[in-house]
């Protein structure tokens, strides 16, 4: 069973930055699908960042030139720095890692932005 362990979140005043972790139990070094989605209160789970198969990243149009999206295989640690918070970027962030065509996802932390 693989785990993803999300750590980093927070409280931050706007326009403040945070880092966001997610350890997996397994090697990364092989996968290339894997990302950060956010779900805020009353509102459906949203793409953030994310590597795809081909090796590109994404980014959602609201994080573009704010978040980061990096990753360290040799600590099987995937990463999301965050610049310039705002209060809508308030929301539960998770992780998500895709070995064999199966997505595991993680438990998800708490990023708070207060204006």
């Amino acid at each position: 069973q693989v785990q993803l362990v999300e750590s980093g979140g927070g409280l931050v005043q706007a326009g403040g930055s945070l880092r966001l972790s997610c350890a997996a139990s397994r090697s990364i070094s092989s996968i290339n699908v894997m990302g950060w989605y956010r779900q805020a209160p009353g509102k459906q789970r949203e793409l953030v960042a994310a590597f795809s198969s081909g090796g590109t990243t994404n980014y959602a149009d609201s994080v573009k030139g704010r978040f980061t999206i990096s990753r360290d295989n040799a600590k099987n640690t995937m990463y999301l720095q965050m610049n310039s918070l705002k209060p809508e970027d308030t929301a539960v962030y998770y992780c998500t890692m895709q070995w064999y065509g199966l997505g595991h996802w993680g438990q998800g932390t708490q990023v708070t932005v207060s204006s």
